[in-house]
């Protein structure tokens, strides 16, 4: 029987650092997790780091690039994102490693308690923002598969848009 309950043989904790993250994490966000992950009983050779990516497409490709190294084959990987990143996550993924399935997860967390972590409503609307955004613009650039984004996204989208939530939005 696998580990964690036969869910989980292997953890990979990928990334470097995010704007939000760097002072929170200043070794990076793969090595902190490992280290808390230790703190809690997962056993060491479970555990991979990856501790170069920078992007979402860097944690898709460097941890499949880790894993295919050490000989390890994956058929299914859940991912654990920031609540708002889960479908960009999910759609990055399935372009970039197409044969594995693939969900996503996240900690509960509501939205004011998000807030709170990050210190700067403006700074999270603008995240939001620039997700949503990634979404529909990534396909294009061939980053990541087409979702549907319903009509009602997309005006709320537009409509921070018209209210200045400009900050993180890719110049088109």
């Amino acid at each position: 029987m696998s580990r964690f309950g036969g869910y989980f043989p292997r953890i990979v904790f990928t990334g470097a650092n995010a704007p939000t993250t760097v002072e929170r994490f200043p070794r990076g966000e793969a090595v902190y997790y490992r280290e808390h992950a230790l703190e809690l009983g997962v056993p060491d050779d479970a555990i991979l780091v990856e501790p170069e990516a920078r992007n979402t497409g860097d944690n898709i490709t460097l941890s499949r690039q880790l894993l295919e190294a050490r000989g390890i084959g994956v058929k299914s990987v859940m991912l654990i994102w920031r609540p708002y990143q889960q479908r960009r996550a999910y759609a990055t993924c399935k372009k970039l490693w197409p044969e594995v399935d693939v969900v996503c997860a996240s900690r509960p967390l509501p939205l004011d308690e998000y807030i709170e972590s990050i210190g700067d409503v403006d700074r999270v609307i603008n995240m939001l923002v620039d997700d949503t955004q990634r979404i529909s613009l990534y396909p294009e650039y061939g980053f990541a598969v087409e979702q549907a984004v319903p009509a009602h996204v997309i005006d709320a989208f537009n409509g921070l848009v018209d209210e200045g939530f400009t900050a993180r939005l890719l110049k088109q």
